[in-house]
């Protein structure tokens, strides 16, 4: 005669998968991915041609994979008159960046969302390379020359600026230009008072043909979509 309990098939289950043990499950809300998902890019241009939206978003991949980022889709920051991977529709910059929330190559957070993306102002420290590296502008210490300006074609909320894009960005003409922003957020002198202290739009380039004119590169910014 075998002494003991009988237990139900189920319960025998149960003991060995663990039925009720919610020690392997995460506590609270999953930490958001701080991984690379937005900056200006370390690659520069003489004049405002970058090869349309595709070549620009291609840079962006590009300088994204070098650092390790690769896998994420990335898009640049820049609106167009016309898109050919819209049918041919006016895009806006704020449109093909994804949902966010952005993080540089420091881990620190750009934005939680669209919305608070475009409510900032620009700042050296944030508005960094995907190596991490501040933009030559007009913050103390700084080195020369001054290279804060950033291509984008955007009003500051992230719409587009028609006239403004260097031709959608296809153009190195004396007798167009582009709007640029300010990647840390300061005019001549420190000065961060009006559109001097806006990411995206503070004022026009001397035209497409050169870059460097009133402090710029021919950089970009880039996000990634996911």
């Amino acid at each position: 005669m075998k002494l003991g309990v009988s237990l139900p098939a189920v319960a025998v289950l149960c003991l060995a998968a663990g039925c009720g043990n919610d020690d392997n499950k995460p506590d609270g809300p999953i930490p958001p991915d701080t991984s690379l998902s937005f900056f200006v890019s370390s690659a520069t241009s003489v004049n405002g041609n970058l090869g349309g939206l595709r070549g620009a978003d291609s840079r962006c991949q590009s300088l994204a994979a070098a650092v390790g980022a690769g896998g994420k889709t990335w898009r640049a920051y820049l609106s167009v008159e016309r898109d050919p991977d819209n049918g041919n529709a006016p895009t806006d910059a704020r449109s093909r960046i994804g949902n966010g929330p952005w993080f540089n190559a420091n881990a620190v957070m750009v934005a939680r969302d669209v919305n608070e993306l475009h409510t900032r102002k620009g700042e050296a420290s944030v508005f960094v390379d995907e190596r991490g590296r501040q933009i030559n502008g007009q913050w103390s210490g700084s080195p020369r020359p001054v290279e804060h300006d950033i291509l984008t074609g955007s009003t500051a909320d992230g719409r587009l600026m028609a006239g403004l894009t260097c031709a959608d960005w296809t153009s190195a003409a004396t007798t167009v230009t582009a709007q640029v922003g300010h990647s840390d957020g300061l005019g001549p002198g420190g000065d961060s008072s009006g559109t001097f202290s806006s990411w995206n739009s503070s004022h026009t380039s001397q035209n497409c043909a050169d870059t460097a004119p009133r402090g710029g590169a021919g950089r970009i910014y880039c996000s990634a979509r996911n």
